[in-house]
């Protein structure tokens, strides 16, 4: 994405966020926004006069991306709405502007930036996330086509390479562990607290890797438990039970998205011996938890240092994926540096239209049309290729009248 030209939506888009690089869950805990908060920073946004933003929070990272005058707004929008401070953001984060700004938009959504390497379930997030800001009229023309870039370019990538290839996720991973740490797997009696997305993936990887049903679902909504279970034969337990569904299982996988933890230390002390795997961000699971004498508590970045063949091979294709990335980006670069033309191309249009008109003012036929429409496109790739827009008004007449 190579040009001089400048424009005011390139040079002020501006991404600023935290992802696990730098941070561990709690600290990205502290940053990660839902719904509600979602719609204050919107609002705030308007406020500030900032009128292009999405909001992309997982339990890898947290990032604010909009058109802005300052990347410092976008750190306070976000700040003032999370349990996070600023000194806390400033310390922790990145923020990038215009082209690397926009690179690296492609990189997250391609998983490329994901803590699996490949992780494909981002790029539904980032949809997600950006149908929130649509909805309330924050994702303007050049945001959206961005967008549609980004989207365009990771389904290439998912199609043409092996990024997203073998089975790798954090739900995945987790039975991964159990696997490796616990003998005797199918007389262990297993609780899923949480059936969300990741909670029902987590499930569906207990029953096919693990080969047991020996699993108890529990969800706040309780319906979408039970239609689970009927699915998989799996049991169920009520809210309301979750203390001594807690006290009876040996392994606890907790997937729910709870502001604050629901399974605590209290729950868990002399208890016996456990295994309690915390899949979500914020953390679900009370911290010292962890420090009791029979708990092993395992989090989100443990689960990601997965390095295996099906890591090795998508290693092996990211130079295919950054070749179809640097192709998108190339045609949103042209589609962005076309922008300053259109007016210029719709004068020259109506011009034609109005020659068009005089030299045949009783015809009304659709050859004309098509033919200032060809002439039209044509112009268009000359300006794109030649970089001459001086003599336009002339080299599209002679086409025209040619």
């Amino acid at each position: 994405m190579h040009s001089n030209r400048k424009h005011s939506e390139i040079t002020q888009f501006k991404v600023a966020g935290i992802n696990y690089k730098k941070t561990e869950a709690t600290i990205r805990g502290q940053f990660a926004i839902n719904e509600e908060q979602y719609e204050k920073i919107l609002k705030a946004a308007s406020e500030a006069g900032i009128n292009e933003l999405f909001i992309l929070s997982t339990c890898n990272r947290t990032e604010i991306y909009a058109v802005a005058p300052e990347g410092e707004q976008l750190a306070s929008l976000l700040c003032d709405q999370t349990d996070g401070s600023v000194a806390t953001f400033h310390e922790l984060a990145y923020m990038k502007n215009g082209v690397d700004a926009v690179q690296h938009l492609f990189h997250v959504s391609a998983g490329l930036d994901s803590q699996i390497l490949g992780d494909y379930e981002i790029l539904g997030q980032i949809k997600k996330a950006a149908k929130f800001a649509k909805e309330r009229g924050f994702i303007g023309t050049f945001t959206e086509r961005l967008i549609n870039s980004i989207l365009q370019s990771s389904k290439a990538i998912k199609t043409d390479t092996q990024l997203s290839g073998g089975t790798v996720s954090v739900s995945f991973a987790a039975v991964q562990y159990i696997k490796e740490h616990i003998l005797n797997i199918p007389d262990k009696k297993i609780l899923l607290v949480g059936t969300g997305k990741i909670g029902r993936n987590t499930c569906k990887n207990l029953v096919d890797y693990l080969d047991t049903k020996n699993i108890t679902l529990i969800n706040r909504t309780e319906d979408k438990a039970e239609e689970l279970a009927r699915n998989l034969g799996l049991a169920t337990l009520p809210i309301e039970q979750l203390d001594q569904a807690v006290a009876e299982a040996d392994i606890i996988l907790v997937s729910t998205n709870a502001e604050e933890p629901v399974v605590l230390s209290s729950q868990l002390q002399n208890k016996g011996q456990k295994l309690v795997i915390d899949l979500s961000i914020p953390c679900n699971v009370e911290a010292k938890a962890g420090a009791l004498e029979n708990i092993t508590l395992v989090g989100v970045d443990e689960l990601s240092r997965i390095k295996d063949e099906t890591l090795q091979m998508r290693q092996d294709e990211v130079p295919k994926a950054l070749n179809i990335i640097s192709e998108h980006l190339n045609e949103f670069a042209a589609w962005y540096d076309m922008r300053r033309y259109v007016p210029m191309l719709r004068e020259v249009k109506t011009k034609l239209q109005e020659l068009d008109n005089t030299i045949y003012p009783a015809e009304t036929n659709g050859d004309s049309k098509d033919k200032i429409q060809k002439v039209i496109n044509s112009l268009a790739i000359k300006i794109r290729n030649e970089v001459t827009p001086g003599c336009q008004y002339i080299q599209a007449i002679n086409e025209f009248i040619a």
